[in-house]
């Protein structure tokens, strides 16, 4: 598995806080919701649950390698995902050493 710093995982997680919240929070040029604004978030969710999805299979596969228990990540990792994902990463690295 690839190694990853803790500062880069921690970068990586603010900038994806930050370019979420500047996407949503920012308002549209008009003032008010535009349609396509609207259309964009639907989409964005759809592709964030797929994207959790497709990242919880990734944990399991990478669980089931090491023969350790992903089910224990389950919980919070529908609660937090990136946080959870931080960590579940970082575990599996510790206990390679």
């Amino acid at each position: 598995m690839f190694v990853w710093s803790k500062r880069l995982v921690i970068g990586l997680l603010v900038g994806f806080v930050v370019m979420m919240a500047i996407f949503t929070l920012l308002p549209s040029a008009g003032g008010d919701v535009s349609e396509l604004k609207s259309h964009t978030i639907r989409w964005m969710a759809l592709n964030y649950v797929g994207l959790l999805i497709w990242l919880f299979v990734w944990m399991f596969d990478q669980a089931s390698v090491r023969g350790k228990n992903v089910w224990l990540w389950l919980l919070p990792f529908l609660l937090a995902p990136l946080p959870t994902l931080v960590s579940f990463v970082l575990v599996l690295q510790r206990r390679m050493k």
